[in-house]
């Protein structure tokens, strides 16, 4: 038996997505290769790691880009939750390149810190100003739908952390050409990569409890368990899952066992009062109930399968 009270988004909002992620894609082809010709002629560290943090950002939006058009497409007999879980994958995914991409930058900070260069400052400073108004205006774009979706919440957060680099990039060109301390170089290339592994870790945590079906953070099983329980003729509330399929489904089921041997009708009656109660006090949109009476089951809240 299963209720659905889902929010469904038009397609007009879907085309504005895809349209926002193409243009942030384009916007950061051209940046990256700026960046990469300009930290080559520099020799600015800190400019190629921004450059190789704007690569990312690409195959981030890319793979944004390919999730959010993969979950239009409909479910099958095959695939018969269609591919509603494409972009928590690509979070996933873009969390990852987040941490391995820090992990590459610490190296070669590091590396500099021992052998020290001097850098073109004056190309430093104005190639970081371009990547701050190509990033500034892609994050804009993303920002109102970062907020619901983990997907763009991911392309967002890379996009985000590479403007803030940017900005660190450009501090460090005008220290250099006002001040010589070429040091600073690695010092912000060694600050940007330790705050992409804190974003990316948070994000590649929560990406990586809805992919292994966690029970959502903000739900307490007991807590459903308790209120269900409650309902005239309901004895017990067992063998629950509870899990997040996507940013805007969260799915309950479980076995109740009846008082007694009620008919069809009125468990459709029970039924629906339990699908509204998970929805208003857990937002919980898609229940699935099995019924039983004199069962001799397990009636534990948690069955291991």
């Amino acid at each position: 038996m299963d209720h659905v009270h889902a929010h469904n988004h038009s397609h007009s909002h879907g085309d504005l997505i895809g349209r926002n992620l193409i243009i942030s894609i384009l916007l950061n082809i051209v940046i990256t290769v700026a960046q990469i010709i300009g930290g080559l002629l520099s020799g600015s560290l800190s400019l190629l790691s921004d450059a190789l943090h704007n690569f990312s950002d690409v195959v981030s939006l890319i793979i944004s880009y390919i999730a959010n058009r993969l979950t239009k497409k409909k479910a099958s007999l095959q695939k018969t939750f269609g591919y509603k879980r494409a972009e928590i994958l690509a979070a996933f995914i873009n969390a990852a390149t987040l941490i391995i991409v820090a992990v590459l930058l610490i190296i070669e900070a590091v590396e500099r810190f021992q052998n020290p260069q001097a850098i073109d400052s004056t190309l430093v400073i104005w190639l970081s100003i371009v990547a701050i108004l190509g990033n500034g205006f892609s994050v804009l774009l993303l920002k109102k739908d970062a907020a619901n979706n983990m997907n763009m919440k991911s392309a967002y957060l890379h996009l985000l952390t590479d403007m803030m680099a940017s900005v660190a990039v450009l501090i460090g060109g005008l220290l250099m050409k006002y001040y010589q301390l070429f040091w600073v170089d690695s010092a912000l290339t060694l600050a940007i990569a330790l705050y992409l592994i804190i974003v990316g870790y948070n994000l590649l945590k929560d990406s990586f409890k809805v992919l292994m079906l966690f029970t959502p953070d903000t739900i307490h099983i007991e807590d459903i368990v308790e209120i269900v329980q409650k309902i005239e003729l309901i004895k017990n509330v067992h063998h629950v899952h509870i899990w997040q399929l996507n940013e805007d489904e969260i799915h309950f089921e479980a076995h109740i066992d009846f008082e007694k041997d009620i008919t069809l009708t009125k468990f459709d009656e029970i039924l629906r009062e339990v699908e509204d109660l998970v929805f208003h006090n857990f937002g919980i949109n898609h229940v699935n109930i099995q019924p039983e009476f004199g069962k001799c089951d397990a009636k534990d809240v948690i069955v291991q399968d």
